[in-house]
């Protein structure tokens, strides 16, 4: 599917986790959802293609560790990880600023 094919508001689940930094290259975010490591709304996909978009909670197993990320944007292509920060909220993660004192 070519980026023309995307519907707009979505974004191909392989890129968006390549673009997040969840995984350093895009067939490595293809390879973890075909291997069913990755749930979109609490249901397996398989399927690197699938759409997702703002909103979304993605649930990763990645190195022995469960992952839940709530989709919070989408970006045109992979920037620093500054920027990737931005496109997820994960709970029970603090961001810099976030400190009580």
């Amino acid at each position: 599917m070519a980026a023309s094919d995307e519907l707009p508001g979505r974004q191909r689940l392989d890129k968006w986790l390549w673009f997040a930094r969840v995984v350093k290259t895009r067939e490595d975010a293809a390879s973890l959802v075909e291997s069913g490591k990755v749930r979109l709304n609490g249901q397996k996909t398989v399927k690197p293609g699938h759409g997702v978009k703002r909103g979304d909670v993605l649930t990763i197993v990645l190195n022995a560790r469960v992952r839940v990320l709530h989709v919070a944007g989408m970006a045109e292509r992979r920037g620093p990880a500054e920027s990737a920060r931005l496109l997820y909220d994960e709970p029970g993660m603090s961001s810099p600023g976030d400190e009580t004192p």
